[in-house]
C-alpha cells in the first residue's frame, strides 16, 4: 500500500511542477485535466477522495487509540511502536496525497481562468505560437 501512496505523491508533485512552468507539457496536462473534469470524472474523483479521507480518519483514530494505551500503561511495547509508525506513515502519505490533489485542481482552475482573461483582454493574440 505504501508503494501506491509514494507513487501517487511523487506523480502529483511532478504534475504540479509541470503546471507551474510554461511548457508544451503544461498545455498537454491542461487538456488532459479538462477532459478528466468532464463526464463522470468529477464523481469518480470525489468518491476516491472520500474513500481516502475515511481511511485516513481510521488511521488517525487508531494512532490516537495506541497513544491512549501507551499513556495508561506508561510505555509502548515494540509491536505497538511498529504499528504506530506504520499508521503514521500511511496517514501522512494519504494526507499529502489529498492536499496535492486539491492543489493540482486549484492550479488547473487558476490557469484556465488566466487563459480566459487573456482571451478577453487580447482577443487578437494567438496562443498557438
Amino acid at each position: 500500500m505504501f508503494y501506491l501512496f509514494f507513487t501517487t505523491v511523487f506523480t502529483e508533485m511532478a504534475l504540479i511542477l509541470a503546471l507551474l512552468f510554461e511548457s508544451p507539457l503544461r498545455k498537454l496536462l491542461i487538456l488532459g485535466l479538462d477532459k478528466l473534469k468532464q463526464g463522470r470524472g468529477p464523481l469518480v474523483a470525489k468518491s476516491v477522495g472520500a474513500t481516502v479521507l475515511v481511511v485516513l480518519s481510521s488511521a488517525v483514530y487508531n494512532v490516537v487509540e495506541i497513544h491512549k494505551r501507551s499513556r495508561e500503561s506508561g510505555a509502548l511495547n515494540p509491536t505497538e511502536e511498529v504499528l504506530m509508525a506504520d499508521l503514521l506513515l500511511e496517514a501522512s502519505l494519504m494526507g499529502f496525497s489529498l492536499f496535492l490533489a486539491v492543489m493540482m485542481d486549484r492550479l488547473h482552475s487558476y490557469i484556465k481562468r488566466k487563459q480566459i482573461l487573456e482571451e478577453v483582454i487580447n482577443p487578437n493574440k494567438q496562443h498557438n505560437q
